[in-house]
């Protein structure tokens, strides 16, 4: 299954206080909240650039299944990570305590963080 596509977020879930919990300043959690972020995905085999536009923010990660690779946070610091692919349809990586698991179900996405007991979730779809 590719992944391949560009994703329009639909809703999410526990967006503040998780962004509070990784540190973000209220302002730009506030500014944040409502702004449909658009993400698009690119699948060469097992490498993966993913562009994730939210507003004037522009997120850019590029990995390797398997492959270290230094990836940006929400909030622009950079981390070592290793993605995994579960199954056909599910990225999973462990970012400084967190865990991101991407599952790609027809034309949705649906992207959970997890650090510690807080979970924060992301739907989007294929347009």
């Amino acid at each position: 299954m590719s992944f391949t596509g560009k994703y329009e977020l639909q809703s999410q879930e526990n967006f503040e206080p998780f962004m509070k919990a990784l540190g973000l300043p209220d302002d730009q959690i506030q500014k944040g909240k409502d702004i449909k972020s658009i993400s698009e995905i690119v699948q060469d085999g097992k490498k993966f650039k993913v562009t994730v536009t939210t507003g004037s923010k522009v997120l850019h990660n590029e990995f390797t299944i398997g492959e270290e690779c230094e990836m940006e946070m929400l909030t622009g610091e950079k981390v070592k990570a290793v993605v995994q692919l579960e199954g056909n349809n599910r990225l999973v990586a462990n970012l400084k305590g967190l865990k991101s698991v991407t599952e790609l179900n027809g034309d949705t996405i649906i992207n959970t963080l997890t650090m510690g007991d807080l979970t924060y979730k992301r739907i989007s779809k294929r347009i």
